[in-house]
């Protein structure tokens, strides 16, 4: 029992040091490049993996939703993956990934599952500029000298579910989230979101609020900015907060993950009153506690936008 919970702790302190673990799997022959491709998910979206149970399809259900399946006695629906990605299992969907974002839970169709590798965010790198498929989000170098082509494809389960099941798309915005943020005249909302679909509706739901924004892929592209604006601030004399009204970032991203973004800051006398709000599909209790540890000054998991204004309105309040 205490080796369990010495892993459990573990793998939680992950969070904390730019580090996370990565479930492997396959999906079968992609027909385009003819060839099995390995991909990944994070193990922390991860509820769990069992054997391909009965499927129930519902009348009017399409392809990729296979159906609906009961999981310890609840019903979620069920996504052929393979499907998704242009794959053809060779051996059939043997296996379902239980996963759990934000508000929603539902289960992945795999052909084969090959282990778990912990890695640093420094390597995996952004696949918007190399990739074509819109369902992948970034690349993860296996090996830790970055040279090696023992490759994964991390998918963005968010565009995933986003086209599939429009439940999990939000809701629109309501007269309460135009709030008066009093933002000077200036100021914006730095953004860092790897999912293409997210920064979609982070872009939109702010531009709803009245809070101009500068989008970032990364965090480590969020970071440098942040820099730059900073030094561009001193340089004429000007506080950082007359140009940053507050960072709003994404937990899990290529290069830096959003808890080193943050604590980033925090720990930065010039920048460390600089509200930030973490705003992720990796909702749960341990994930609220690491929040706390770094400084955040706000969380909520995606994707409400009524929500997130509030979340937003309290924190710029407070800071004043």
């Amino acid at each position: 029992m205490d080796n369990f919970q010495k892993e459990i702790d573990e793998r939680a302190n992950l969070a904390l040091s730019n580090k996370f673990e990565l479930l492997l799997f396959r999906l079968g022959s992609d027909q385009l490049k003819g060839k099995s491709e390995l991909y990944g998910i994070n193990v922390f979206k991860l509820r769990e993996i069992v054997p391909m149970p009965t499927i129930t399809r519902a009348a009017g259900m399409q392809s990729p939703l296979l159906g609906m399946a009961s999981i310890r006695g609840q019903f979620i629906p069920v996504i052929d993956l393979p499907a998704v990605t242009g794959c053809k299992p060779e051996t059939g969907l043997n296996l379902l990934l239980v996963t759990e974002y934000a508000r929603s839970t539902q289960a992945f169709a795999v052909e084969s599952v090959e282990n778990i590798v912990r890695l640093d965010w420094n390597q995996v790198h952004t696949a918007e500029a190399g990739i074509g498929s819109r369902n992948i989000t970034s690349i993860a170098c296996l090996d830790t000298d970055g040279q090696s082509n023992n490759l994964a494809m991390v998918l963005d389960v968010e565009q995933i579910l986003y086209d599939i099941i429009p439940s999990v798309r939000g809701v629109e915005p309501s007269a309460e989230t135009a709030k008066d943020f009093n933002l000077k005249p200036g100021q914006v909302a730095i953004v860092a979101e790897d999912s293409k679909v997210a920064r979609q509706l982070l872009e939109q739901g702010l531009k709803s609020m009245g809070i101009p924004a500068i989008m970032h892929n990364t965090g480590l592209e969020a970071w440098i900015k942040i820099n730059e604006m900073q030094k561009e601030a001193a340089a004429a004399g000007e506080s950082i907060h007359d140009k940053i009204a507050l960072v709003l970032t994404d937990l899990e991203m290529p290069e830096m993950d959003g808890f080193t973004l943050t604590r980033n800051i925090k720990r930065d006398d010039a920048l460390r009153q600089i509200p930030v709000v973490i705003h992720s599909s990796l909702s749960g209790s341990a994930n609220e506690d690491h929040v706390r540890k770094v400084g955040a000054d706000g969380y909520v998991a995606k994707f409400e936008i009524n929500e997130l204004s509030s979340v937003i309105h309290r924190v710029l309040e407070k800071k004043r």
